[in-house]
């Protein structure tokens, strides 16, 4: 029986973040106006937890101001196709993986992204969940471009939430930032969904959170094995759902570079600048399951690499990279979640570059 290895893409395959990079590029002031919708996002979905909203719905809401600023599909099929950064050796640990389990991307970006990148890795579009998207087929007004650009310099003028460690509800942010939220919501569910380009955010569904879940039940049930047998790597709140589901049925869930979200929620921090500690990690899931894969983890060494029947031909380009230390792989417990989740942040800016290393 071949066991599941399911990844998030954008962190554990790829250094992008797409849709951040789309909205620098084609918006002016883009990166802030970004930024601060994505910490909003964290709001709705991880603190406040607002009825029918998601970890990841940040793809939707920005999809206006992509469109007030003429982007179309070709464009984002261009720009992703040649603004790709990869994980080093990502395409042969996909490769190494999919020779001895179901090999399957789970992840929150546009699958004009997703089809550049499985172009480009060899990697089976039909063994990808992403978010769809036509833009092309969305009108706008020019009415509608001019009031959408007006918000758009509104929001990159804002400064960025701040959420107070074990915020809980809107009174438990500061005054200052329970106006922005406010004036935020005003600005997304009222003035923009009233808006003909408003139904955008009833007719694109972002993959994060609770789809995440979803798409791992539906590829373990694809592949006829339990949830035991499903191996999950993420790195940020889109993956909160999907690591939760995998830990508790028994499967093994771990962050690559993962923040704060991540590491809290996941059994195994993975900080790497390379793909083939997550080869050595899946492959040993593959072979002898969770509870040896956990046993070498403990003490993750060459040594005991070498004593772990892996291929030695991918142990040989792991310890070429790394003769002397390996990358840190560490299991998550009480006592060390708040420094490894420190340690995995920035770790996850040194590799992914501080804008996109500090989005949740």
């Amino acid at each position: 029986m071949k066991r599941v290895f399911i990844s998030d893409c954008e962190g554990p395959i790829s250094k992008n973040d797409n849709a951040f990079e789309l909205t620098a590029h084609f918006v002016p002031n883009g990166d802030k106006l970004f930024t601060v919708i994505s910490k909003y996002d964290d709001v709705l979905a991880e603190i406040l937890k607002r009825p029918n909203y998601k970890a990841g719905d940040t793809l939707k809401l920005i999809l206006p101001f992509l469109k007030a600023y003429g982007v179309t599909d070709k464009k984002m099929r261009d720009f992703s196709a040649r603004s790709l950064l990869l994980i080093a050796n990502v395409k042969d640990m996909l490769s190494n993986v999919r020779s001895i389990a179901h090999a399957f991307i789970v992840s929150t970006s546009y699958q004009h992204y997703i089809e550049a990148l499985c172009q480009t890795l060899d990697f089976p579009y039909e063994n990808t969940y992403c978010t769809k998207l036509c833009l092309d087929k969305y009108a706008i007004t020019e009415n509608e471009v001019s009031k959408l650009k007006e918000i758009a310099r509104e929001i990159a003028e804002m400064p960025i939430i701040e959420i107070p460690e074990k915020a809980k509800k809107l009174s438990d942010f500061s005054r200052k930032d329970q106006k922005l939220i406010i004036r935020l919501d005003e600005i997304f569910w009222n003035a923009i969904a009233k808006m003909a380009i408003g139904k955008i955010f009833s007719e694109v569904n972002p993959v994060g959170g609770g789809e995440k879940a979803e798409a791992v039940k539906e590829i373990a049930k694809k592949a006829s094995v339990g949830l035991a047998d499903v191996m999950y790597v993420g790195d940020s709140i889109t993956d909160l759902e999907a690591f939760r589901l995998v830990r508790e049925n028994g499967g093994l869930a771990v962050s690559f570079n993962g923040n704060e979200y991540a590491v809290k929620n996941a059994e195994v921090a993975v900080l790497s600048q390379d793909s083939l500690t997550t080869a050595v990690i899946a492959e040993t899931f593959s072979k002898f399951g969770k509870e040896q894969t956990l046993n070498i983890i403990q003490d993750w060494s060459h040594e005991t690499l070498k004593k772990a029947s892996v291929n030695p031909a991918l142990l040989d380009k792991l310890f070429g990279l790394h003769p002397e230390k390996l990358p840190k792989v560490k299991i998550i417990t009480k006592e060390n979640m708040e420094s490894l989740a420190k340690e995995s942040c920035g770790f996850r800016k040194k590799v992914r570059g501080e804008a996109i290393g500090r989005l949740g």
